[in-house]
């Protein structure tokens, strides 16, 4: 049998918040912009509270969304005829590929809390159509464990496959353990990630290299396995009743530039991007 490799976290920090009034209530940066390189696949991560009028009919090209709804009802609406409103646990997936155009919304009168995870896309998708996935909290299965639980969004682990589908493949699961409950993680060996502790205070890693993160830490996984390995395991033990959510996907390792709502492998395509939207290249506003 195969010996798994054991992940560690290469580096940590806790999300520091924004107060920015109405309607873009407060913002954090779980993943900073201008880290592509280190992130890689993933571009940026906003941990957001806001009402409606904040990201009203928008533009996108060249990378995919993952956004988690942690609180309210979020209400979304395209200019394919797309409409759908998500509730806490739910998930949306979007591939912006090279044209899309929608809209995100508080509904009504809610408070909106999400976390959005920008995933880039391959120089050879960039021009895919735009799509959209709603993933319900009761669509991804749950698998019980020795004290907790692990929802699987994305991905497969714990003989189980989440049911978002992206354009690459990215694996997404929220695991939610009791105080003094222990887990061991499949990861595939090849991908880079990181964690983001929603609720409590967990260690992560193995006992000689264990990194403690409360909620609002971030954990970066040390760098991808290149023996050829499949899989890796990151050890997590909750020191309070906790929940987390783990991302991880595999490197692209191409040029990034991202600017405005746009990612691109150039500064001339970002430049096409937003000479193509006032050209009126990416359809009518979303209604």
């Amino acid at each position: 049998m195969e010996a798994q490799i054991a992940r560690t976290i290469r580096e940590h920090w806790y999300v520091q918040y924004r107060q920015n009034g109405y309607a873009h209530v407060q913002q954090g940066w779980v993943l900073p912009p201008g880290r592509e390189q280190d992130f890689d696949p993933f571009v940026v991560m906003a941990d957001d509270w806001f009402k409606r009028g904040t990201f009203s009919d928008h533009p996108h090209r060249g990378f995919q969304t993952i956004t988690y709804v942690i609180d309210g009802r979020l209400e979304h609406s395209d200019n394919h005829g797309g409409y759908s409103i998500l509730d806490a646990g739910d998930v949306q997936y979007m591939n912006a590929g090279y044209a899309a155009r929608h809209a995100e919304e508080a509904f009504a009168d809610d408070v909106i809390h999400t976390l959005q995870l920008w995933v880039n896309l391959p120089k050879a998708l960039k021009r895919s159509p735009a799509s959209y996935q709603d993933v319900r909290l009761e669509e991804a299965p749950v698998v019980e464990i020795d004290g907790g639980s692990l929802r699987v969004y994305s991905g497969e682990t714990a003989g189980v496959t989440g049911p978002l589908r992206s354009a690459v493949p990215v694996q997404m699961v929220e695991l939610s353990l009791q105080a003094g409950a222990e887990y061991d993680l499949t990861l595939p060996a090849q991908d880079n990630g990181h964690l983001y502790v929603l609720q409590g205070e967990l260690a992560f890693g193995p006992e000689a290299n264990e990194v403690v993160l409360g909620k609002t830490g971030v954990g970066l996984f040390n760098w991808p396995n290149e023996t050829g390995q499949t899989e890796s395991v990151l050890r997590v033990r909750a020191l309070q009743r906790s929940k987390v959510l783990v991302y991880s996907g595999k490197p692209l390792r191409e040029q990034v530039v991202a600017h405005g709502p746009f990612v691109m492998n150039t500064i001339e395509e970002i430049e096409e991007a937003y000479a193509d939207f006032r050209a009126g290249k990416f359809g009518p506003p979303s209604q």
